[in-house]
């Protein structure tokens, strides 16, 4: 009976052993052959990334920036790290489609990214695939991930409302309209129970119940919170906006609310008026998109098949409509337009939409699933297989886009700034 067991127990920790070789060659050949995003193909979502941290610096028209991640040492520690968003990456802010330009520096935003699909093309710097196990002074790991190419970007209610969580506050103590919350982020659902976070607020913190705009002295005043001392918040569900704030010595990491939305129509609110700015501003830039394929006629004429990109609002989709007119412009990857040297409709490629179908399933993050065929009498040189595009039916108005949103004559030396972009005086 004991030789039974004995043999037993042993072939145990052969399969033990076996499973933890597995997991270690695994590994290793991750760092030897890591994923990275293919051309023409969206990558799934599973194999980003993931991390958060505080936005702290935005080039908007090239769709990049740096963040201050959240890692295992002293925050404020931490250097910013730079990110270029992916052609298809998508970018929520207030639960609603966003560009950088309209997310405050300071935002703490959940990120998930790739390592660069081109690291000849890449608008950031290119790091060893396996940084983001680095160690870096007080820093600690984490910091500095080469996966620094994103394909999703989304501020704290977002993620909670794609996530299905919410925040429930604990506790909360007040002194001269400033203090803590204690809180937790868990699903709405209920089920297992998060750690609990302590966060700050200030008299500038805003608090949105239905239409109102209110703000920690009229909860004071209302007699909802203490003018001084602690007060049980009894698990109230609602979604915060984070930032980060300095803290006093002792404190590496501890985050700020500069929102809160005490229920859901106050979030809608708030959701709608992004989605209109975001609105206008696609409709002023064009929808983005890639090429699938081109059949080439004679004389310059071209049916393009394009996939355009995900995250939008449904109504700008709704826009390209079979027999319709439209506009085809090629664009570099940071999708600033590259022909004509006053805008994208100066050399645009011009025709009509000939068919547009919704492709079949679930469309991956980064495409709306659905594809334009569109024809022209005459097709630009950017416009092939692979290549990103912007396209613009003939709806849309017809503006003037600022010069540093595109390059003229699609020259490489404009891609991004230099100090040859300002006058000479």
């Amino acid at each position: 009976m004991e030789s039974i067991l004995l043999k037993l127990n042993l072939a145990r920790w052969a399969a033990a052993l076996h499973l933890v070789l597995l997991i270690l060659v695994s590994n290793a050949r991750s760092e030897e052959d890591p994923f990275r995003p293919e051309s023409g193909k969206f990558p799934p979502l599973e194999k980003a990334h993931p991390y958060r941290g505080e936005l702290v610096f935005v080039d908007h028209a090239n769709r990049r920036g740096s963040i201050r991640i959240q890692g295992e040492g002293k925050y404020f520690r931490n250097k910013p790290h730079p990110f270029a968003m992916l052609p298809y990456g998508i970018i929520r802010y207030h639960n609603a489609p966003a560009q950088l330009r309209d997310v405050p520096i300071g935002t703490v935003l959940h990120a998930r990214g790739f390592l660069p699909p081109d690291p000849k093309l890449s608008a950031v710097p290119v790091l060893p695939i396996n940084n983001r196990n680095k160690t870096a002074g007080y820093s600690g790991k984490g910091t500095a991930p080469a996966e620094n190419h994103l394909i999703l970007l989304e501020d704290e209610p977002s993620f909670c409302q794609r996530e299905g969580k919410v925040w429930k506050l604990q506790e909360m103590e007040l002194q001269n309209l400033a203090g803590k919350i204690v809180a937790r982020r868990e699903s709405k659902t209920g089920g297992t129970k998060a750690e609990e976070e302590t966060l700050t607020f200030d008299a500038a913190t805003r608090i949105w119940r239905g239409r109102e705009k209110l703000l920690v002295a009229d909860l004071v005043h209302e007699g909802t919170w203490p003018e001084s001392g602690k007060k049980s918040l009894d698990d109230q569900a609602v979604l915060l906006g984070i930032t980060w704030r300095p803290t006093p010595d002792g404190v590496f990491t501890r985050f700020h609310v500069s929102d809160v939305w005490l229920d859901d129509l106050a979030m809608q609110r708030t959701a709608h008026n992004q989605t209109e700015t975001h609105k206008a501003f696609i409709r002023s830039r064009w929808m983005p998109g890639w090429v699938d394929a081109v059949e080439y006629g004679k004389f310059g004429a071209a049916t393009v098949t394009a996939t355009l990109f995900g995250g939008m609002e449904d109504s700008l989709y709704a826009d390209f409509k079979k027999g319709v007119s439209a506009m085809m412009n090629p664009v570099e990857n940071t999708l600033k337009h590259t022909h004509g040297a006053y805008g994208p409709r100066h050399m645009a490629s011009r025709g009509s939409v000939l068919e547009v179908t919704r492709l079949e399933g679930t469309a991956p993050l980064g495409s709306s699933g659905i594809q334009v065929r569109f024809k022209t009498d005459l097709i630009l040189e950017g416009i092939r297989p692979g290549r990103v595009v912007r396209l613009c039916p003939g709806s849309w108005p017809q503006v003037q886009i600022p010069r540093e949103e595109y390059l003229g004559g699609n020259k490489p030396e404009e891609r991004f700034p230099t100090p040859a972009i300002f006058p000479k005086y």
